[in-house]
Formats: structure tokens, C-alpha cells, sequence
């Protein structure tokens, strides 16, 4: 499965915001104050220590402080956003201006952005009241002194400070929203699977209960004309019993279990081409397994998808929730195969150990689950229940890989 990259700007940290937002706006701050080809005079008149060095002493300071601020906005939000306050203030002493011009200040804005983005709500409120704070005490140190000021101009940049917590407030909520979605959907799954787990435990229970019932039906009329066969139907009753309640025992118990390193997060649903006819189709109250594997393989082939089975080992019979949890986690990959992952063929192997039956499907497409999650979740879950273990990812030379390992019990080999 290919997973694209997310776009470049996505992928810049925060501190290369930061820097692009104070070199940008130091760099609109000195184009201003010069006169640029085709212009008669500057746009703004550079104050009397602007090119001398005491003023680019201060630049240089505003920027040290800037580019440290910004390396720790990651770690220490709120620190790092009073460093760039601070060279927000010590970058607008040099320009002789009555406010904080916004150039100046945008490097300050984006870090309100981002801690508002990330960081909780009151960590947000706390960044932006600070940011409006700074500008209101640079206009009343100002006044204090005498001096005049630009109260429409910083105004303008106190909004523009606002409107960037705002859009940050709401990218956090999104964010929260969606991540909640995805959790429930993500339980939604796993409780439709185990539902479906459970449906498909029923029917091999009744199949059990009916076999016994038809042995014990036998041997109540052979009894006493026929002992042997009595005796034979007796065996049965029990071995069918034991496999039964050893079946039982062990999916019920996992099922009421919880565990928590299950994955509880999966994008919601995608809708795909449709799924090929699987064998289960006209087999009403059949259990399928890995004997069905050869079916599902030629109908698979049969919808454009080849599918290789190699079976390694000596095939024996499985305890049934072992087998269909087994023939289920091939049928999901294969149908992955067939939907997602653009290829001719893939290669099904089923490798019976003493201890243990072992699935693998190999596929040399794009990918096997198309991102959505449902398909590996509901295998997942699967062989969860049976104290199985499951991988699924992409190959290291193209193409995607689900393995399964699934225990048998020892009375059962």
C-alpha cells in the first residue's frame, strides 16, 4: 500500500513558519525604506538610526531572539512566543514608527496560530490575550511619554492577531471532531466484526449440536442390536462435544476481553468497485475454511485477479472457529487485492505447523487495503480473538503483505 506524502507546506515544522514569517516581514520592512527602480521616493521614510548600527544591532538582537523563539515553540509554546514578542518589540525601535507595524509582528501571529492549532483552548486564550497585550502596552508606553501613536494602524494588527487564533481555534476543533469520528467508527467496526464473529460461532455450534444430536439418535436405536456401532456413535458424541466446548471457551473468552493495544482509530469507509462472488453463495449453513480457499481462488480468477495457493505442510482439520477466522483473513486480502491493489495476480500460502496454521498473501500491486482501515481491522480482530497475531504492510520492494498466525490447541492437532 503506497501512502502519499503529504504536500510540502504540510510538512514544514513550525519553527520554518516562524522564520519565513520574521525573515519575510524583515525583509518587506527594509524593501519599504528604500528606493526601489521606478520609484521617486521610498514608500516609507527610514528613521535616522534605521542603516546606522545601533539600529541593525537591534535587528540583529529581534532576530536572534525570533529564531530561538521559534525553535522552542514546539517544546515551550509560550515562552518561545514571548521571545518573539520581544523581538516583534525590539525589531520596531530602529523604524521610528507610533505602532508595531504588522511585518513586525506577523512572526508573533503565526506562533498564536500554531499554539492555538495544537495546544489546548486555554493555551490559545492565554497566546493570543498575551500577543494583544504587548501591542496595548507598546501604545501606552508611548503615551506615557508623550509620544504619538498609531492607534488605527495597531488596531488593524490586533484584529489581523484575533483572526489568527480564531482560524487556529477552529483547525484544533476539526481536528478533535475528526479524530472522534474516526474512534467511533473504529469501534463501530470491531462491533460488527465481533457480531459477525458471533453470527458465524452460532451456526458452527449448531452444526455440532445437530451432528451429536444425529449420533445420539443412532445409537439409542443400535444399543442393544449393535454395540459397536453404539459404542463408535458414543466417540463421536464426545469428540464433537469437546471440540465444541474448547471452541466455545476460547472465542467467548476473548471476546469479553479488552485489549488495549487494538488500534482505535481507522478512516471511515471508501466505496470501492464490488466484491467478487465468494463460495459461501448457495451454501446456507455450511462453515467455510481453508478447504473453500481453492473455490475462492478460482472465482477470484475468474473476475480478472489470479490467485496463486500453495500449501505447505500436512493439511489436517482445524477446530472450526480457527478455520473460518483462517479462510476469512485470506478472503479479505484476496478481495483487497481484487479491489485496491491494481495487479494481475497475488500468491496465497497456508503453512500447517504442528502448532500452529500460518496465512500469508503477497500481492506486487500498489496496495492491499486502499487506506481505509476496515479491511485490516476486521482481520485484526479476527485473529485477536483466537490469541492469534497479524501483520499487514508494504513490501520493501512494492506491493503490500498480510500475514496471519493462528495457535492450535494441542488436543486439536
Amino acid at each position: 500500500m503506497q501512502v502519499a506524502s503529504p504536500p510540502l507546506l504540510r510538512r514544514l515544522p513550525p519553527v520554518a513558519w516562524v522564520v519565513l514569517a520574521w525573515c519575510g516581514g524583515t525583509a518587506f520592512t527594509f524593501l519599504m525604506r528604500m528606493r526601489l527602480p521606478g520609484e521617486w521616493y521610498p514608500a516609507a521614510r527610514p528613521a535616522a538610526q534605521f542603516f546606522r548600527w545601533d539600529g541593525l544591532a537591534y535587528f540583529v538582537a529581534a532576530t536572534a531572539l525570533a529564531l530561538v523563539g521559534g525553535a522552542l515553540l514546539g517544546r515551550r509554546p509560550l515562552p518561545a512566543l514571548a521571545l518573539l514578542l520581544t523581538a516583534s518589540v525590539l525589531g520596531t525601535m530602529p523604524l521610528g514608527v507610533a505602532e508595531i507595524p504588522l511585518p513586525q509582528f506577523l512572526a508573533a501571529e503565526v506562533a498564536v496560530f500554531l499554539i492555538a492549532t495544537g495546544r489546548s483552548r486555554a493555551a490559545g486564550v492565554v497566546a493570543v490575550l498575551t500577543a494583544l497585550a504587548v501591542l496595548g502596552g507598546y501604545l501606552a508606553v508611548r503615551v506615557l511619554y508623550g509620544w504619538p501613536i498609531a492607534a488605527s494602524s495597531e488596531t488593524a494588527v490586533a484584529l489581523t492577531t484575533v483572526i489568527a487564533w480564531l482560524l487556529g481555534n477552529s483547525v484544533r476543533e476539526s481536528r478533535a471532531h475528526a479524530e472522534e469520528l474516526r474512534a467511533r467508527a473504529a469501534a463501530q467496526a470491531v462491533t460488527d466484526e465481533r457480531l459477525r464473529i458471533a453470527r458465524e460461532l452460532h451456526d458452527m455450534v449448531a452444526h455440532s449440536i445437530g451432528v451429536i444430536a444425529l449420533q445420539a439418535g443412532a445409537a439409542r436405536r443400535v444399543i442393544e442390536t449393535q454395540p459397536d456401532r453404539a459404542r463408535d456413535a458414543l466417540g463421536e458424541i464426545e469428540t464433537a462435544g469437546r471440540q465444541t466446548l474448547s471452541g466455545l471457551r476460547r472465542m467467548l473468552g476473548a471476546l469479553r476481553s479488552h485489549d488495549p493495544e487494538r488500534p482505535a482509530s481507522a478512516a471511515p469507509p471508501r466505496p470501492g468497485p464490488p466484491e467478487p462472488a465468494h463460495p459461501e453463495a448457495g451454501r446456507p449453513g455450511q462453515a467455510l475454511g481453508l478447504a473453500d480457499v481453492d473455490r475462492l481462488a478460482a472465482t477470484t480468477t475468474q473476475a480478472g485477479v489470479r490467485v496463486d495457493v500453495r500449501r505447505l505442510g500436512q493439511p489436517r482439520p482445524l477446530p472450526p472457529e480457527i478455520d473460518v477466522a483462517a479462510y476469512r483473513v485470506v478472503q479479505e486480502a484476496v478481495t483487497n487485492v481484487l479491489r485496491h491493489a491494481g495487479t494481475a495476480s497475488c500468491r496465497v500460502s497456508i503453512d500447517y505447523r504442528d502448532d500452529e496454521v500460518r496465512i500469508e498473501v503477497l500481492d506486487d500491486g500498489r496496495g492491499g487495503d486502499a487506506g481505509d482501515g476496515y479491511g485490516l481491522l476486521g482481520m485484526r480482530e479476527r485473529v485477536g480473538v483466537l490469541r492469534g497475531t497479524f501483520a499487514a504492510g508494504p513490501r520493501p520492494g512494492g506491493g503490500f503483505r498480510v500475514a496471519a498466525r493462528l495457535p492450535v490447541p494441542a488436543g486439536v492437532r
